[in-house]
């Protein structure tokens, strides 16, 4: 008899199958249009780069101007339904472009292409940003119990790091040998291998509250809940120090991101076709930390990994920003990874114990958009220190020497230990926790954090 594989329960391995897949085509397709654009349709111009980076500024404003309002509609849907519909929409656009391709690249002017591209990104992200709460709050129904949440987190994250490690890869042949059309078409194919997994599974997401004091009452405005969802979170102060977390962390780890291509050229004395091997490193580092989160969870907890993982994490990188020898630095950045992605699965059990579910929606639409626009000023921060505001920078300390992209690494690894300093301050022990905000209105509190009312 054949053992069939499981990860926690039935309805959640279902689940992340179908996202495993779309997790593929997305990277497939990302990394399809990034080269299309710079190796075909803008080949030779002056403007390629500014090109490709109009793909991921699509994806950007997507975030910042769709996010935060999409929580509304989330808490307010069936969550599950909503996953469904973003499926249908996401599928039938991809395959709607895969159309468009077939005709050939010059039948079209360069604007039209560029503006059809920036148009797809924009609507797909946008779609995501109903997905992924939604999604957030049928695996808080899925999966109980810190651990458990814990473990779903570290399944996600690793099989984001290998869809990205597979994708790429994959997306250069498929472009090159059959064409454009053809990998788009497997981006399609993804979306309705997830659609497909979602319909398997039956989910009973809680009903929004309904205001039984007020028969009869207009259902409050989109403004109105909007609001409502800022209240609560502004209120309850362990999301606020969840979110000054996330915010201290992307500022740190922004400048890794930005600045690593130069480091490993320039302090590091390596060659460019080498730097693949530093994001290599990460991403296995990164597997490696949200495979192994679930048990170090269990085993300390989460609110102990997130504080430690930030400490080590910083301690790390400031090493790591010390590095002039290649290898070295390449198992630095492997072991750097491990606590990083620790931490950032550690966040999710805590966010789901601190959040009512009839706030769920909102609260991922202001703790992703707050975050991602966190992560762009770093790296446009980080970029002009390096590039103008430390460039000349040059000097030692006790012998040790200190250039540019070294010292902005340096002080990102200081800000992120500092992260964990204020983490283990601010976050309370699991033994002794203060009561959380309770939701407003008049549906029944619920437990905010383990052990609370």
């Amino acid at each position: 008899m054949t053992r069939r594989l499981v990860l926690i329960n039935p309805a959640y391995t279902r689940l992340w199958f179908g996202q495993a897949v779309s997790f593929v085509g997305d990277a497939v397709f990302s990394t399809t249009l990034v080269l299309w654009v710079a190796t075909e349709l803008a080949k030779g111009r002056p403007w390629a780069p500014q090109a490709v980076s109009g793909v991921v500024l699509s994806t950007g404003a997507a975030v910042l101007l769709v996010g935060p309002i999409a929580g509304v509609f989330v808490d307010r849907w069936d969550k599950r339904r909503t996953m469904l519909r973003t499926e249908v929409l996401r599928g039938g656009l991809v395959t709607a472009l895969a159309a468009v391709s077939f005709l050939p690249a010059h039948d079209l002017a360069i604007g039209v292409w560029l503006a059809l591209i920036y148009l797809t990104v924009l609507v797909l992200n946008a779609a995501s940003q109903f997905f992924s709460p939604a999604r957030f709050s049928v695996i808080a129904e899925l999966v109980t119990g810190e651990a458990d949440r814990a473990r779903a987190a570290g399944i996600a994250q690793a099989t984001a790091q290998t869809a990205w490690i597979i994708g790429p890869p994959l997306a250069a042949p498929l472009l090159f040998a059959v064409g454009l059309q053809w990998a788009l078409l497997f981006n399609a194919f993804s979306y309705l291998v997830s659609y497909l997994a979602i319909r398997s599974v039956d989910v009973r997401t809680p009903a929004p509250p309904v205001h039984e004091d007020r028969p009869g009452a207009r259902r409050p405005g989109l403004v109105h809940d909007f609001v409502e969802g800022l209240r609560f979170f502004r209120g309850n102060r362990f999301l606020v120090a969840l979110l000054l977390l996330a915010v201290i962390g992307q500022l740190g780890m922004g400048a890794l991101s930005t600045l690593n291509v130069f480091f490993a050229t320039r302090n590091l004395h390596a060659s460019a076709h080498l730097y693949g091997y530093l994001g290599m490193a990460m991403g296995i580092g990164g597997i490696a930390g949200a495979l192994a989160a679930g048990r170090v969870v269990q085993w300390i907890g989460a609110r102990r990994t997130t504080w430690i993982g930030l400490l080590v994490s910083g301690g790390l990188l400031v090493l790591y920003s010390r590095q002039g020898d290649f290898p070295v630095a390449l198992a630095l950045l492997f072991v750097f990874a491990v606590p990083l992605t620790m931490l950032n699965t550690a966040m999710s059990p805590l966010l789901l114990a601190a959040t009512p579910s009839q706030f769920r929606g909102r609260v991922v639409a202001v703790f992703y958009p707050v975050t991602e626009l966190a992560s762009m000023l770093a790296a446009v921060a980080s970029g002009w220190l390096a590039g103008s505001g430390l460039r000349d920078l040059t000097g030692s300390v006790a012998g040790v020497r200190f250039g540019p992209i070294d010292t902005i690494f340096t002080a990102s690894g200081l800000v992120v230990v500092l992260a964990g300093v204020y983490a283990r301050l601010a976050l309370p022990d699991p033994d002794a926790e203060p009561p959380a905000a309770a939701a407003p209105g008049p549906a029944p509190a619920e437990p905010t954090l383990e052990g609370t009312q």
